[in-house]
This record gives structure tokens, C-alpha cells and sequence, in this order.
């Protein structure tokens, strides 16, 4: 299965929802920075597109969960 590039940025934002930036410094919580590296890949490759199985084991949880969130909003409405 595939993620597209502005799915992964919906995804972020959903767990910046979900977990905000934390701290005097503002950092990112391990969810948006595991999302956000694939993120940086995928706009450094160029690539409209990627295979969930690029990203690591953390990230495809993360966009499973914010899929599963999405669909279960999608079905409320």
C-alpha cells in the first residue's frame, strides 16, 4: 500500500493534534518526528508517492492509526 505526499502531511498534522510540540524548546513530539523524517525523504527524493514498507515499523503504525482515525471520522459524518 502506498501513502501519497499530502496524505503524510494530513498524517503529521493529525498527530501534532494528537501530541503537540512540547517544552520551552518546542519539540517535536517522537510521533510527528518519526512521520516528519519520512516526510523529509520523500520531499527529498521527490517523490509524490512511497511504499508504506520504506518507512520504519514506527511510522507505518502511526499512519495505521491516523488511517484508522480517519475512516472511523468518515463514518461518523
Amino acid at each position: 500500500m502506498d501513502i501519497t505526499l499530502t496524505e503524510l502531511e494530513e498524517a503529521i498534522n493529525y498527530w501534532r493534534s494528537e501530541r503537540p510540540s512540547a517544552g520551552e524548546e518546542r519539540a517535536l513530539s517522537p510521533e510527528v518526528n518519526a512521520l516528519a523524517t519520512a516526510y523529509a525523504l520523500m520531499i527529498y527524493n521527490r517523490r509524490q508517492t512511497a511504499p508504506l514498507a520504506a518507512f520504519d515499523q514506527a511510522a507505518q503504525q502511526l499512519i495505521g492509526k491516523w488511517r484508522e482515525s480517519r475512516e472511523s471520522r468518515e463514518l461518523r459524518a
